[in-house]
C-alpha cells in the first residue's frame, strides 16, 4: 500500500499569516499608526472598555474603530456614538480573524488618516490567540466572573498578551475571585505583560491603562 502524504495545514497558515503580519506591522509603523487587538471572552466588557477610552483619547487623536463579530452590529452601533470612524466586519462564521482579513479591515475603514486603530476581535479566549493581526499591541481583559485560573486554562491568549485588563472589579465582592492569583497565574504564561485592574462602567482603574496606552501610541507616533 503506498504511503500517505501528510501535510502540516495549520503550521503552514499560521507562518503564512505570521509573515504578512509582519509586513502590517511595519506598515503601521511606517505610517505612525497605534494598531491595538483587544481579545477576550464574550460578555468581558470588551465594547464597554474600548468606548470608555475612545472618549478618552478622540479629542487628542484620530480614532478608527473594527468591530469584528460572526454576524450582527449592535457592537458597532455602540461605537458609533462616540463620533469616530467604525468599521463592522463580519467573519462568516469564523471564530477570529486573520491577517488578510485585518489588512482589508484596515484598507475598507480608511486608515490612513488615523492615529489609532482599535479592533475588537471575535469574543473567545482560543481561536483569537493563534492568528496575529499585525497589532502592534494585544490587550487581553479577564473579567472578574470568569474566575482568576483562566490564564492557566488558556495559555496561549496570555501569552500572546501585551497588556492584561483585569476588568469588572466593581462585582469582585460577589465572586470568588483573588487579585494576587491573577496576577501569579499571568505571571506563569507571560512574564512581561502589564497587569491592569479596572471597571470601565464604574469608570474605575480606567485612567492607568489609558496613560500607559498614551505612552504606547507617542513612542509610535515618535
Amino acid at each position: 500500500m503506498d504511503k500517505f502524504k501528510i501535510v502540516e495545514i495549520k503550521e503552514d497558515v499560521t507562518s503564512r499569516n505570521n509573515a504578512f503580519a509582519k509586513e502590517i506591522k511595519a506598515e503601521m509603523q511606517r505610517k505612525k499608526i497605534f494598531y491595538l487587538n483587544v481579545m477576550a471572552s464574550p460578555g468581558s466588557g470588551k465594547t464597554t472598555l474600548i468606548v470608555n477610552l475612545v472618549n478618552r483619547l478622540k479629542n487628542d487623536f484620530a480614532i478608527g474603530v473594527i468591530e469584528a463579530d460572526i454576524d450582527s452590529d449592535v457592537d458597532a452601533y455602540t461605537v458609533q456614538q462616540t463620533g469616530v470612524k467604525v468599521l463592522q466586519m463580519h467573519t462568516a462564521g469564523a471564530c477570529h480573524i486573520t491577517c488578510q482579513m485585518s489588512h482589508e479591515a484596515l484598507q475598507s475603514l480608511g486608515a490612513d488618516d488615523l492615529d489609532v486603530v482599535i479592533l475588537e476581535n471575535v469574543g473567545n479566549l482560543v481561536c483569537p490567540a493563534e492568528f496575529d493581526t499585525g497589532a502592534t499591541k494585544n490587550l487581553v481583559l479577564l473579567s472578574v466572573p470568569e474566575g482568576d485560573d483562566k490564564p492557566l486554562k488558556y495559555p496561549l491568549m496570555f501569552e500572546v498578551a501585551d497588556v492584561v485588563a483585569v476588568t469588572k472589579t466593581d462585582v469582585c465582592p460577589a465572586f470568588d475571585f483573588s487579585f494576587e492569583k491573577v496576577i501569579a497565574n499571568v505571571k506563569k504564561r507571560n512574564a512581561t505583560a502589564t497587569t491592569f485592574f479596572l471597571s470601565a462602567l464604574e469608570n474605575d482603574g480606567v485612567d492607568q491603562l489609558e496613560r500607559y496606552l498614551r505612552d504606547e501610541i507617542a513612542k509610535i507616533k515618535g
